[in-house]
């Protein structure tokens, strides 16, 4: 979803024309379970049912897709809603993760009240990873002609997932990146792609949040165009997951490689 306003295109010859500039559309959600608000996200509002399976699975509420009850989305004039109706077991992990502030678009943590839920622990990852340097190129090539929001605008990230030839099967766009994530993640939920098949490749730096978005679906292998932190290289070394990062189709570093699945 996009919008259209009339921008001003300036150039070095002081030529000045108006322009039919589209703009990523960009929306505050409302995220609600059992009726109790949790959190309050700026997202592009489309895909709103993936994104709210795989901020479900993410955020540790649920597990899988199968513990959510019903999803009913809806939209007022300060912006859109997400109800969730999840399964009574469920209710504790909720109050456990309960947030309390807004999460704002290039923000993956914001809200998180205790320190111990910033840095969180997985389950290390167990098997290597489906992938090799031909497959990473290959998705890497492929990624920008299925990046259509991004073709449009040049203001949204994709979320890509590519199995171990390098074929793309699923993509997710969205103006925050860890939101376009867990778009991906609930496609691949809802449409049952096992994440161990293949790896995650996203248009963004890889910070810590997307590591944990990995380890919380079981993606073993994750691909970022831009560089990592260093809490986000800590926590993937620790719990074995392959990553990869400043990937462009000239080369790549991977920042741990657990399996020697490169070697």
């Amino acid at each position: 979803m996009t919008a259209t306003r009339m921008p001003i295109c300036l150039s070095p010859d002081h030529l000045y024309r108006p322009t039919n500039r589209p703009l990523a559309a960009e929306r505050p959600v409302s995220i609600t379970y059992n009726g109790e608000s949790y959190a309050v996200m700026m997202v592009s509002p489309q895909d709103l049912e993936d994104f709210a399976v795989g901020f479900s699975i993410s955020e540790g509420i649920v597990e899988s897709k199968n513990e959510i009850v019903a999803i009913l989305d809806d939209e007022i004039d300060d912006g859109l809603l997400l109800h969730l109706e999840i399964i009574p077991d469920r209710l504790a992990a909720l109050s456990e993760r309960k947030r309390s502030l807004i999460g704002q678009t290039g923000c993956g943590l914001c809200g998180v009240t205790d320190l111990h839920e910033a840095v969180r622990t997985y389950t290390p990852i167990e098997s290597a990873p489906h992938l090799s340097i031909n497959s990473i190129f290959t998705s890497l090539q492929a990624l920008p002609n299925q990046q259509i929001l991004n073709q449009a605008t040049g203001a949204v990230h994709a979320a890509a997932f590519a199995d171990n030839k390098g074929t793309i099967c699923a993509i997710r766009e969205d103006v925050g990146r860890h939101n376009a994530f867990d778009k991906l993640i609930g496609d691949l939920a809802r449409t049952g792609i096992d994440p161990a098949s293949g790896f995650a490749v996203l248009t963004s730096r890889c910070s810590i949040e997307l590591v944990q978005k990995a380890l919380a679906f079981r993606i073993p292998a994750l691909i970022t165009i831009s560089a990592p932190t260093d809490l986000a290289v800590d926590v993937a070394t620790d719990h074995s997951l392959t990553l990869v990062a400043l990937a462009r189709e000239d080369g790549v570093i991977c920042f741990n490689d657990p399996f020697g699945v490169f070697t």
